[in-house]
């Protein structure tokens, strides 16, 4: 592609941007259950020490190797290996895999997206009926918010970098924290809330076990979207002389102080509004929580502040978790079409309209796959159960291929990269990082264990998910 790579215009344009990257469905509410099921306090402290232990140098050598080579993923890749075929081919993966999260993303989007519509159109009695979820994602209205949500995506993406990515997330992100802020606040003062309070943020270390403590890990990997390409390419479009490694601390800590605080919103949510509830029986699916347990919650909000007022509640909510959605697939899906523009020269026009096309048709075989087709439904079948088109892609590019991902950044910036030329790299625009025990740190534990524990998540990983065995147990069982 000919003329100056697109670059943020400034740095807080680029922090709101990775941040909405980061923030997500699984920050305001997979992380919130996650921690009801494991502990409360001790899930939230193991989250925080893998969030800054593993995960930022990982953030870092991402967004580094991007930077210095101005390129998409497989043109970083292709670049600094010296055109090194199996370098490539973990260039491809890096661009295919947010290509594929992105068709998934978008079917969940389209969900929120209704249901926001439904509340805001005063239909919260629907949406808390148990049977609504199955008929609404059954229903032909998910392909006309489909092409809502696509044109949104489009409109954004079109505006570039600066005037489409950053002024998005310069508006959106600040929208979505003060309504977080809102709601925890509004939460906070309801009835028996601080029961909910006390049992977040006080810790039962008891619960935690070796599965927990990976399911931690796992959460603050993938909440971070490590692994998606789509730090390499943001880093694409950061400054020379802008501070890399601050940036990225910044990032972290706003991606974990929204699901600390997602956390405040829904466990008082969960006690105030139901004291009847178990945490141990809630799901460990976001889905589940958003589409069926919390439109009851809000329901019960009526006896209160009325059903006009539950529904506005609830209307804001969904809002919130729209706009988290929509920012993180509109940076996963930057990461193809900055790929595209980059290998074949094509204008960000034609990139949007080529890949939009895909993802909307794969997209909606996903949207198909639960119920409505039966090839789609019941597309194959592995570790012992039916699996449908949506549970493949899921499957592969979400759960598995991630942590892959992460484990072959972090051996191509040590062992092929190496060092000196990353720590060369983030030295640029960070005099005070030179010498320090913080670079010390990132060149340690990109070299040894944060590689190792990467690869194990993915070996268990395959074995859980396309064997129905878990290495966790295969070891407990030997000893």
């Amino acid at each position: 592609m000919s003329g100056a790579r697109e670059q943020f215009g400034s740095r807080i344009g680029f922090i709101l941007a990775a941040a909405g990257s980061a923030v997500g469905i699984g920050n305001l509410v997979g992380f919130p259950v996650g921690a009801a099921k494991n502990g409360g306090g001790a899930f939230l402290l193991m989250y925080a020490i893998f969030v800054f232990a593993i995960c930022l140098p990982v953030m870092l050598a991402e967004m580094t190797v991007g930077r210095r080579a101005r390129k998409d993923p497989l043109g970083t890749y292709r670049q600094l290996s010296g055109n090194s075929a199996p370098w490539k081919l973990a260039g491809w993966l890096s661009i295919l895999t947010p290509f594929m999260i992105a068709v998934f993303y978008l079917v969940i989007t389209v969900w929120i997206f209704g249901y926001l519509f439904e509340a805001v159109t005063g239909d919260l009695d629907v949406l808390a009926n148990p049977q609504t979820f199955n008929n609404f994602i059954n229903s032909p209205k998910v392909f006309i918010y489909m092409a809502a949500v696509s044109g949104i995506v489009y409109l954004i993406l079109q505006g570039g970098v600066k005037e489409g990515i950053e002024k998005a997330a310069k508006l959106l992100m600040p929208s979505l924290f003060l309504m977080l802020l809102l709601l925890v606040g509004f939460v906070l003062t309801q009835e028996n809330a601080m029961a909910g309070v006390r049992f977040y943020l006080i810790p039962d270390f008891s619960k935690l076990t070796a599965s927990v403590i990976n399911g931690a890990l796992s959460q603050a990997f993938f909440s971070l979207s490590l692994g998606m390409g789509i730090l390499i390419t943001y880093g694409s479009y950061i400054s020379k002389d802008a501070d890399v490694p601050n940036s990225a601390k910044l990032v972290a800590i706003t991606d974990t102080a929204v699901a600390f605080t997602a956390g405040l919103m829904i466990l008082p949510a969960i006690f105030s509004f139901n004291p009847q509830t178990n945490p141990a029986e809630l799901s460990e699916s976001s889905i589940g929580m958003i589409f069926t347990f919390l439109p009851k919650i809000f329901l019960a909000l009526q006896a209160s502040i009325g059903y006009i007022g539950a529904s506005i509640v609830a209307s804001l909510f969904f809002l919130l978790v729209f706009f988290a959605a929509i920012t993180s697939l509109v940076s996963i899906f930057e990461v193809p079409v900055a790929a595209l523009m980059d290998e074949k020269g094509v204008s960000r026009k034609k990139a949007l309209v080529v890949l939009g096309v895909i993802m909307i048709t794969l997209g909606g075989f996903c949207a198909l796959s639960f119920g409505f087709v039966e090839y789609f439904t019941l597309f194959t079948h592995y570790a012992g159960a039916d699996k449908s088109f949506f549970d493949v892609i899921y499957d592969v590019f979400y759960d598995t291929i991630l942590p892959l991902n992460g484990f072959l950044i972090c051996m191509f910036v040590i062992y092929r990269w190496k060092r000196h030329n990353l720590n060369e790299a983030l030295e640029e625009g960070a005099p005070n990082y030179k010498g320090s025990m913080f670079a010390s740190y990132v060149n340690l534990s990109l070299g040894t264990f944060i590689p190792v524990i990467l690869l194990v998540i993915f070996i268990n990983t395959v074995c859980l998910k396309y064997f129905d065995f878990s290495l966790y147990s295969g070891l407990t069982a030997m000893f």
